[in-house]
């Protein structure tokens, strides 16, 4: 590989992050891709965008505040400083976003954002580029909602994303074209301003990696040419369903799969004390023994709001709203809906709650659905042993439900969407119809069992890439590289830093084989 990177051109859009947290991974990779021979440009923003990932409503609570003057400068300046130090000290090239933006840029592209109707802020296009749906995604992470539907000062938000979206485009038009990079590296690849950057990189016929911390301890996700979100649902079956799968691997992701239960071997935990024992009498629920029953899971409705040709249904929100009227025709059947305990322990904590969507809906809820509360230390593992199937909207359960036999209805943009083991609905109609074969009395066949765990293998063992040294570090997403000298970051040194260092400087692919570490 060494011969093959020697001189390869890389940028590192490593926006927004500042010194701590993700931008440590960043800081890694551009002196591991150094090492193999790369010549390595990281771009920093130093505060010059009006609205960025970095900002959360939690961070910046005075909507009215950010609206008028931006992001604090106290945020900022945790941001950019002490990570222009930390690149500099590392004595790796370093540019910054603003000297590729002018005052009459910023003029310019403001004049844009407030002439545009409000009607047509989500879908706006710049340059040929969709910036809309990128401003609409970092608004809607910034105010921690699935909608922009009676947010106060949504539209103004709305605006001010979209100016950074133009001026994050129009500086990275400019830096490609200066730099002429063989490809460009991004945490995540969606938001402001990582999200606007892949789609520059893309329309400059530039090759894109994006990434991501995984669940595993350790392990990250890479993915090419987009964010993981849409690369996990279109990747070939054929990548992991026709290899060879030995007693060894079935049993690891059997033992992995048990694990989830108390995240033991995960740095992406949301129940700390999970409670098995509820579950042990159904009666806790206000449940019925002898019916059936049905498990709906949802999903933070503010994470990762893309468009996905396959959704059943316009939103989340409307998927349970069908749901629980379906529901409520079926007293035979029993719903129980899991609210995803995110909404309180992500970050940021989601400021629209499934319960409150529910009851604007419903009001009174019919007697056989019941909820579980993202507070409750309810064992969603365990109430899943209760379950005749799943209903899912988006929510990554779909993996490990399959992978242990539980039938899985599939309405949204799930992973396990398109993998021949769930069932895909793609309108409301094939939904209900869906539903109409509840319950359905059994669990997976054998064959869909093993394509489901072959699958929870390559998804959690082979898509999940390893760099050993890499340690989690108290609070949201930080990490401390756990190193004494270079000589561990070489090529030959860690096979998961390899494969990924591989993908980036050749495109190869991102899967981890782990025989080949032995």
């Amino acid at each position: 590989m060494a011969a093959a990177s020697r001189g390869k051109r890389v940028v590192i859009a490593t926006n927004t992050g500042g010194h701590f947290g993700l931008a440590a991974i960043d800081r890694l990779l551009a002196v591991a891709l150094t090492l193999r021979g790369a010549a390595v440009t990281t771009i920093l923003c130093d505060g010059v965008l009006p609205a960025c990932q970095m900002c959360e409503i939690g961070l910046v609570p005075d909507r009215g505040a950010f609206v008028a003057d931006g992001p604090p400068s106290l945020l900022c300046g945790y941001c950019h400083g002490p990570a222009a130090r930390e690149w500099a000290a590392l004595g790796l090239a370093a540019e910054t976003i603003g000297a590729y933006i002018s005052a009459d840029d910023r003029a310019n592209v403001e004049k844009v954002a407030s002439s545009l109707p409000s009607s047509e802020l989500a879908s706006f296009v710049y340059h040929d580029l969709p910036l809309g749906e990128q401003a609409l995604a970092g608004t809607l992470r910034f105010v921690a909602r699935g909608t922009l539907d009676g947010e106060v000062a949504g539209e103004e938000l709305l605006r001010r994303y979209l100016v950074a979206s133009m001026l994050t485009a129009l500086a990275y038009e400019r830096i490609l074209s200066a730099l002429k990079p063989d490809v460009v590296v991004m945490h995540h690849g969606i938001y402001v301003p990582q999200g606007v950057v892949s789609l520059v990189a893309k329309a400059s016929g530039v090759r894109v990696v994006a990434w991501n911390p995984a669940y595993r301890k350790h392990c990250f996700i890479f993915s090419h040419d987009t964010t993981y979100h849409h690369t996990l649902m279109d990747e070939p079956v054929d990548s992991w369903r026709d290899g060879p799968f030995s007693d060894e691997q079935r049993a690891e992701i059997e033992s992995y799969i048990k694990s989830r239960w108390f995240g033991k071997n995960d740095w992406v935990r949301f129940h700390r004390d999970p409670d098995l024992t509820l579950t042990a009498d159904l009666k806790t629920l206000g449940l019925d023994p002898d019916k059936k029953t049905i498990l709906a899971l949802t999903n933070v409705f503010w994470d990762a709001q893309l468009h996905y040709p396959a959704n059943a249904f316009r939103n989340q929100r409307d998927w349970l709203v069908v749901t629980i009227s379906w529901f409520a025709a079926r007293p035979d059947l029993q719903l129980v809906i899991r609210i995803h305990p995110a909404e309180i322990s992500g970050s940021p904590p989601s400021q629209q709650r499934a319960q409150d969507v529910i009851a604007e809906a419903f009001g009174a809820l019919p007697d056989n659905v019941k909820i579980v509360p993202p507070e409750s230390a309810l064992s969603t593992y365990a109430l899943a042993e209760h379950a005749d199937a799943a209903l899912i909207y988006a929510t990554k359960m779909g993996v490990e439900l399959s992978s242990v036999g539980l039938p899985v209805i599939v309405a949204g943009e799930a992973w396990v969407r398109n993998k021949g083991f769930t069932y895909d609905v793609r309108s409301p109609e094939d939904y209900l119809a869906t539903l109409a074969r509840l319950p359905f009395g059994k669990p997976l066949s054998p064959q869909k069992r093993d394509l489901a765990l072959r699958y929870a293998h390559h998804f959690f063992f082979r898509r999940m890439v390893p760099i050993s040294f890499v340690k989690s570090n108290p609070g949201p997403r930080r990490f401390d590289i756990a190193v004494d000298d270079l000589d561990a970051m070489k090529h030959g040194a860690d096979h998961g830093l390899d494969v990924i260092c591989g993908g980036i400087l050749t495109g190869s692919p991102f899967i981890f084989d782990s025989r080949a570490s032995a």
